[in-house]
């Protein structure tokens, strides 16, 4: 296992260390008292994230090296609001199969403050460029809950994804695009536990880092996902809580180091 691997397994275990002791012992006068909004076979769950974007993309093309071209400084991106859905199907108490789609798009009217060089074009200082950049996330994983108890949980989640990003300038006589996009795997933790028996807290976290077996494929993310979710009823809720999502990634000419993170506000429906 890779250094970030094993760096994120040893995350995942003291999260699920550290969560299990307080699940067992805040449940243990009410072992037979179950939580509201705990037994259901499907959950669909929206919500609006809050993104703070940091972050720089570079795009190589005919040998020719690309900038390094900041989000913030170069492009002038800014906080913006985005759709997160998430799909969980329950088939037993212990076994959970979910889904989460996250579209991220940026775009600005801007002015280059220095030159950069994108996909072997150069964009010269003081240019008026238009930009957009897009970055779409697919999550499928399984998680398995290891404790299992009336007011909490503590599991482990395997998952895949597909990272699909794309990014384009636009000059008065220059135009260039470019779009990667590529599968990685991750190892995670999560817990629950219940404050009230309506509220809930929930956390999260997943990585990997990409073995170095290809010089075309590199790259290493980690998704932090804390959360509260309270239960008007068994099958409707609110939730409010706060993600970070920070990736580094290389397929084949193009490279992306990201950072997304903010708050989140939704809701939660299940049958």
């Amino acid at each position: 296992m890779t250094r970030m691997g094993r760096r994120t397994l040893g995350m995942a275990i003291m999260l699920a260390a550290m969560a299990a002791p307080a699940a067992a012992q805040y449940s243990a006068p009410k072992l037979t008292t179950k939580a509201v909004g705990e037994t259901y076979h499907i959950q669909v769950a929206g919500g609006l994230w809050m993104v703070d974007p940091i972050g720089v993309l570079a795009s190589e093309q005919f040998g020719i090296a690309g900038s390094k071209i900041n989000f913030v400084t170069d492009l002038k991106y800014a906080k913006k609001n985005f759709v997160d859905l998430r799909f969980e199907l329950r088939p037993s108490k212990r076994n959970k199969l979910y889904a989460q789609y996250t579209p991220i798009s940026f775009s600005s009217d801007t002015t280059l403050t220095r030159e950069v060089v994108f996909n072997a074009q150069k964009f010269a200082a003081n240019l008026p460029i238009q930009t957009t950049f897009d970055w779409k996330v697919w999550r499928l994983g399984y998680e398995l809950d290891i404790v299992s108890l009336p007011r909490g949980f503590v599991g482990i989640t395997l998952e895949g994804r597909l990272t699909d990003f794309g990014a384009s300038l636009k000059a008065p006589a220059t135009s260039e695009f470019t779009r990667a996009k590529g599968p990685l795997p991750a190892i995670g933790a999560i817990a629950r536990g219940y404050l009230l028996p309506q509220l809930s807290i929930t956390g999260s976290v997943s990585g990997f880092k990409v073995p170095d077996i290809s010089k075309d494929y590199a790259g290493n993310y980690i998704d932090w996902d804390m959360y509260a979710t309270f239960n008007v009823t068994n099958f409707v809720g609110v939730q409010a809580g706060w993600r970070k999502m920070t990736t580094t990634v290389t397929i084949k000419k193009d490279f992306g180091d990201m950072q997304y993170s903010g708050l989140w506000f939704g809701g939660v429906v299940r049958y």
